[in-house]
């Protein structure tokens, strides 16, 4: 109980799910033509969950305010919705944070 699996590599195959679906996000976005008032938002958080999947450990309820202030930055872009969908089912295999 409690325990994860890890891959070859060492890492934590969830988190290497995490890196996958923002680096895709971010690549999608850094490509998305049009600007819109949000979109520093939606780059800062990509970034703080790229730094917290490289970290190995990320913290679930930083993951989900992450998640949940990319998903309010650019989710009416229909162009990305296929990539913010992929984070968050990322997001979602690290469980629910603890009830308190």
């Amino acid at each position: 109980m409690g325990q994860t699996r890890v891959t070859s590599s060492g890492e934590d195959p969830r988190v290497t799910e995490l890196r996958t679906a923002v680096s895709r996000l971010r690549r999608e976005l850094a490509g998305h033509p049009a600007e819109f008032s949000d979109r520093g938002i939606a780059e800062d958080e990509l970034a703080a969950l790229d730094a917290m999947a490289l970290s190995g450990v990320p913290e679930i309820p930083r993951l989900r305010r992450s998640l949940l202030l990319i998903a309010g930055a650019i989710g009416s872009v229909s162009a990305l919705a296929a990539a913010l969908r992929d984070v968050r089912v990322a997001v979602d295999l690290f469980g629910e944070p603890p009830r308190g």
